[in-house]
């Protein structure tokens, strides 16, 4: 008898290629975060839990934008092309993928970082406290 893994084939390579190809446009990982910005900061780091939880702790260079607050007047000053990446608690949040969805129905190129402050936490890379000057609310 097949386990629970094996019963169900895999998909075929051409299939899963495809696939997991879409997932990198839909995500990024907070490795790849760290490294961008120390490097190349080529996209706006989105911090979409609540204030709270933002000044106890956030991804250094992440701005202030709690999901629920996220409306065209507040894009206002970033070109349409540019990248947006949410990120929140962790992987039991969903506050991400709610942010990264507004910002889509925006019209706006967006990704989540994947894994949130959990993550991040876990990658061994620090966190910032406090507001940010030009952080929004």
């Amino acid at each position: 008898m097949p386990s629970a893994v094996t019963a169900i084939p895999a998909a075929p390579s051409s299939l899963a290629e495809a696939h997991f190809a879409a997932e990198f446009t839909f995500e990024t990982d907070c490795w790849d975060v760290h490294d961008a910005l120390a490097h190349c900061a080529d996209f706006v780091l989105f911090d979409v839990r609540s204030a709270e939880l933002y000044q106890q702790g956030h991804v250094p260079g992440a701005l202030h934008m709690p999901h629920g607050k996220i409306v065209e007047s507040k894009l206002a000053g970033w070109p349409p092309e540019t990248l947006f990446v949410t990120y929140c608690a962790g992987p039991h949040c969903n506050g991400a993928a709610r942010g990264a969805w507004r910002l889509a129905k925006l019209g706006r190129p967006v990704k989540i970082m994947a894994g949130g402050i959990t993550g991040w936490l876990d990658e061994g890379f620090e966190l910032a406290t406090g507001a940010q000057p030009g952080a929004h609310s």
